[in-house]
């Protein structure tokens, strides 16, 4: 029986082939069904495959109003000689091409530090001996002196307090945010200044209109005057407990959270130690990290209107930054299962290849992953 060249995708109705694409969940798998044919790779371009696969991993995306290459602002003119079919798919392909490096970028398993600055607290006891600039700082003791943030005092422990700080970039990824709360050694019975609770608050920061670009917030007091004015919070977290323990207490979200405009806050619910001096409630923290990836410099968000509307600025000359390390201290190393299980495997390699039983083959989970990278990888050349 002669082979017939028969492709399913041909014989099934737009509309379901579309669906059934767009359950596509990794990058890598589109890019491999876009490189079966070239009737293949022209329905995926043309249903904007990985535009879909954007908007269902983080659906604030549907804010972008326009893509814009910036390495090609020169040339945005397009000749009317030619077939209007053929300028319609160059135009699909060139988005296609933006969002393949979206989606890789989206989907990146580098985790570091995404914190840049500390821009205000709601309330500052001692500033600026107490400020909140002093919680980037992972120790808790800089030479003989202590380094924390230190609320105001209130008799009322429902009082919240909330730290407001400025990612690396205006678009990240955060899947982890870490507090550990001050203790005063320097006072009687060493003294916990925790909270009850925390909760998280991704967003970003708008101008009215008669102030300009740069605003000063380094007096660190802040205020709720102008939490709610000035910023727009596009993600809330559930609340987490906090123990009354002086460590670093590690708070991972349920899902990976796409912060659009580079602003977190994170508010403190709830007091649980008085100070012996004047008997109010205070909350002091010693240190604060939140973990993600930038997908800077490749992706930027220029201007985001107060309707979360933005321009999504590509440079597809530039590649994704790599996550700073995340610093050891004061974390304690957690073992994995995953994590015994590799040790386990390598060593078992080793031994193989003493005994001379080199054939025995070695699966390591991860090597789907690079080829998925070297596959995307491709995708992006002009």
């Amino acid at each position: 029986m002669d082979d017939v060249d028969w492709d399913f995708l041909n014989s099934l109705h737009p509309d379901v082939a579309g669906k059934i694409l767009t359950c596509l969940d990794d990058p890598g798998d589109i890019v491999r069904a876009s490189s079966v044919s070239r009737a293949w790779r022209e329905f995926v371009i043309a249903n904007g495959v990985c535009k879909h696969l954007c908007l269902k991993l983080f659906p604030q995306l549907s804010g972008i109003a326009r893509v814009v290459d910036t390495t090609n602002t020169q040339h945005q003119k397009r000749s009317d000689v030619g077939c209007s079919r053929s300028a319609e798919l160059e135009e699909f392909t060139k988005e296609h091409r933006v969002f393949a490096s979206l989606a890789r970028g989206l989907t990146s398993s580098g985790v570091g530090e995404c914190l840049s600055e500390a821009i205000c607290a709601s309330s500052t006891d001692n500033y600026p001996e107490e400020g909140v600039h002093n919680t980037l700082e992972p120790r808790d003791r800089i030479g003989r002196r202590a380094s924390y943030w230190s609320s105001s005092g209130q008799s009322n422990p429902e009082v919240p307090e909330r730290l407001t700080y400025k990612l690396i970039s205006d678009f990240c990824v955060i899947t982890q945010i870490n507090v550990q709360p001050f203790q005063a050694f320097f006072q009687a019975s060493s003294p916990i200044y925790s909270a009850k609770a925390v909760r998280f608050r991704m967003g970003y920061r708008v101008l009215p209109d008669d102030e300009e670009e740069e605003v000063d917030f380094s007096n660190g007091h802040g205020g709720s005057s102008f939490a709610g004015e000035q910023f727009v919070w596009t993600y809330t977290s559930e609340e987490f407990p906090m123990s009354q323990e002086n460590c670093i207490q590690n708070f991972k979200l349920p899902e990976p959270v796409l912060c659009i405009g580079g602003i977190v806050q994170i508010e403190l619910l709830g007091r649980v130690q008085r100070q012996e001096m004047d008997g109010l409630f205070y909350m002091c923290m010693a240190y604060v990290q939140v973990l993600g990836h930038s997908l800077a410099p490749v992706f930027s968000v220029n201007p985001l209107e107060p309707n979360g509307k933005f321009l999504l600025m590509f440079n597809p000359q530039a590649e994704f930054s790599t996550p700073p390390s995340v610093r050891e201290e004061p974390y304690e190393i957690t073992v994995t299962p995953e994590m015994v299980q590799r040790h386990v495997r390598g060593w078992e390699q080793i031994l193989n290849m003493l005994r001379g039983t080199l054939g025995v083959e070695v699966y390591d989970s991860e090597d789907e992953h690079h080829d998925s990278d070297d596959d995307m990888a491709e995708d992006f050349v002009a």
